[in-house]
């Protein structure tokens, strides 16, 4: 659990400190101006927004809120696409560009996660309902004002003598 939590808190802080590695990874790796360029209009403003829309999509949802602290599924892919962004980051000119690739596109498999858990979590369920202690509950019938009338039909049996 406290690894779900660590994710919850660390999923607005990525969206600071992803683009500003990228940036310092520039300087660090000398990897020049093409690449500053590309860092300074695509990739911080990029993965600053991507963050941003991924951690409010999280966010969004009401076990997320109420436990503070993200699902499994989102565990795994803050941290391969994190994995990637930082990866980028150092610039390597052999693996570079599959890599953003990839990232990219496990960035979009991501919003679409988020996406499909918040809509599974925002449809009604069957009947029960959790609140934010955990706890489920069935909510109370809805009593009528006056009671509806019915109509009781009782049926004996009438037992013939037995025939010699």
């Amino acid at each position: 659990m406290w690894v779900r939590r660590a994710f919850f808190g660390w999923l607005i802080p990525a969206a600071f400190v992803l683009p500003l590695w990228l940036l310092v990874g520039w300087a660090i790796f000398n990897a020049g101006g093409w690449a500053f360029l590309w860092v300074l209009f695509l990739a911080i403003p990029g993965v600053f927004v991507w963050q941003l829309l991924l951690t409010l999509l999280v966010r969004a949802r009401g076990t997320v809120r109420a436990h503070r602290a993200v699902s499994w599924w989102d565990v795994l892919g803050f941290t391969v696409w994190h994995a990637l962004v930082i990866s980028l980051g150092f610039f390597a000119e052999n693996w570079w560009a599959p890599v953003m690739v990839v990232a990219i596109l496990v960035g979009v498999a991501l919003f679409w996660l988020a996406l499909w858990q918040l809509w599974s979590e925002a449809r009604p369920s069957r009947l029960v309902m959790h609140t934010s202690g955990g706890a489920a509950f069935l909510p109370p019938p809805a009593e009528r004002a006056e009671p509806a009338e019915r109509d009781v039909y009782i049926v004996t049996e009438r037992q013939s003598p037995p025939k010699p």
